[in-house]
């Protein structure tokens, strides 16, 4: 294993780290606030990386495996070393809840142990929601797109921390797709920060909101999130954005190209629509009784139907005291998720895709042996590979969800509180239902339990297998 280039990714990684963290700071200082917390995070995030940069591999070529290990490493430090300002300002005294708030906005999962956010200063508040920004499209993307790495392996890395099934080159060099990634990804933030002060939010409102609803993360500056401004102007703007975000980025490329076409046909996009669509609308009936009728009543269904399916977690309603319909699609929207290749979490609606054709392709091969059929997505054949990891994705899904539910059960809480927290935290989402609904927080727990869904949170993000790999100990083996 390439040891020094580990470290110097590493040390990159926190280089970076130091420098992001300038915008809180000057958010701080504009604001009048101390920004002591920043500037020591600062001082260690800088002296690492000086360190760990001075190691000069003799090779730049970056495996799988020791992709996995800088993306699994890196993503702890970030989280570690990120929780610092809300420790040393005392926006979150606690190290474990400063931890747990971190991770839950690198991962860009909304869940919170903040139980009087709006007393939060500026500066934390600010560094709170960029933290979804910088996780959303992933540090080492922008590290890519900004550093010079060597191209035919970087794709390793790339592979590691961007969700979805497969993970393709837009153009031949992956520097250039990572910068065509962020390029898209920061217009995308800016026409929605606009759009947003257009509205009536101040700019510090509408910058830190656009940079959560472009991470499809859920941190929100008021204690009643989205609800707290009561805009149906707002609230709609911000629904598109979740929809815009929870689209594969491959497309926007293709949009500019002018392949229009090949956007509209992609099997994936309208799949995606339709269960919108069609969530938006039986929800708004169902609950129609609530809101005076089905026309209002689609203001909210198709907010909280984006806000769940795009892993956002925005809230306009406690969906907790929603009809047991709506209760049951929301919690088979958390676990679908986004499309892959956009910055929503979940299982991810192309697996899902691939699980049910497979399924459905080897039972028809058991009740008609001589049936020949094969499993395609957009008119291309799926290959064995991708199917087995499609599965082994789903088993390690499903073993995660009960192990985690059944820890966090010792703290004594219902089962659906306990089992829609983990879903919460595995699919990046935010709130669940029961005691963790819109209105409830993570505070509830215990510090085990924290860090239970701290670990849950970095898993579902990364997509497991990068952090897993960390505690197998064959995989350190030569």
């Amino acid at each position: 294993m390439n040891t020094r280039m580990i470290a110097r990714s590493l040390g990159l990684i926190l280089l970076c780290l130091a420098v992001l963290l300038l915008l809180p700071l000057i958010a701080g200082l504009y604001y009048g606030e101390s920004v002591l917390g920043f500037i020591v995070t600062i001082a260690i995030s800088a002296a690492a990386a000086f360190v760990l940069t001075r190691f000069k591999p003799g090779s730049t070529d970056i495996s799988a495996r020791e992709g996995f290990v800088i993306v699994g490493m890196g993503w702890i430090l970030l989280s570690a070393i990120g929780a610092l300002p809300f420790v040393i300002s005392g926006d979150i005294p606690n190290y474990i809840d400063a931890l747990f708030e971190t991770a839950s906005g690198l991962t860009t999962t909304g869940a919170t142990i903040m139980t009087d956010i709006e007393a939060m200063s500026r500066g934390g508040m600010f560094w709170r929601m960029f933290t979804h920004w910088i996780g959303g499209m992933g540090v080492l993307v922008f590290i890519m797109a900004v550093m010079p790495m060597n191209g035919a392996h970087s794709m390793h890395l790339m592979r590691a921390e961007v969700p979805g099934p497969t993970v393709g080159k837009l153009v031949p060099r992956v520097r250039q797709t990572a910068r065509i990634l962020y390029l898209i990804y920061f217009a995308l933030t800016i026409i929605e920060a606009v759009l947003l002060r257009f509205g009536g939010m101040s700019n510090y409102d509408a910058l830190l909101h656009a940079f959560a609803t472009a991470g499809t993360g859920g941190f929100s500056t008021r204690a009643a999130s989205i609800a707290a401004f009561d805009s149906v102007y707002i609230e709609m703007v911000i629904a598109v954005f979740m929809l815009i975000f929870s689209v594969n980025f491959n497309l926007y490329y293709l949009i500019l190209l002018g392949r229009i076409r090949d956007v509209l046909h992609d099997e994936e996009l309208r799949c995606y629509l339709v269960i919108v669509a069609f969530a938006t609308v039986t929800m708004g009936i169902n609950i129609a009784d609530q809101y005076g009728g089905f026309i209002k009543a689609l203001r909210y269904s198709f907010f909280n139907v984006l806000t769940i399916s795009s892993s956002t977690g925005f809230g306009t309603a406690d969906f907790t005291r929603w009809p047991q319909y709506s209760q049951s699609l929301i919690v088979i929207l958390m676990l679908i998720g986004a499309m892959a290749g956009s910055t929503g979490g979940g299982i991810k609606l192309s697996r899902a895709l691939i699980f049910i054709k497979t399924t459905a392709c080897d039972f028809m091969k058991i009740v008609s042996p001589r049936m020949v059929k094969r499993v395609a997505i957009n008119g291309q054949r799926i290959d064995r590979d991708t199917v087995r990891a499609v599965y082994v994705f789903c088993a390690l899904y499903a073993l995660i969800l009960v192990t985690g539910t059944l820890l966090v059960s010792f703290d004594g809480y219902d089962m659906t509180t306990n089992f829609t927290a983990v879903i919460s935290c595995l699919s990046n989402i935010g709130p669940g239902l029961g005691l963790v609904g819109p209105a409830g927080s993570f505070a509830i727990f215990s510090p085990v339990s924290k860090l239970i869904f701290t670990f849950i949170m970095l898993a579902g993000r990364l997509e497991f297998y990068p952090l897993l790999a960390l505690f197998v100990p064959s995989f350190w083996k030569k």
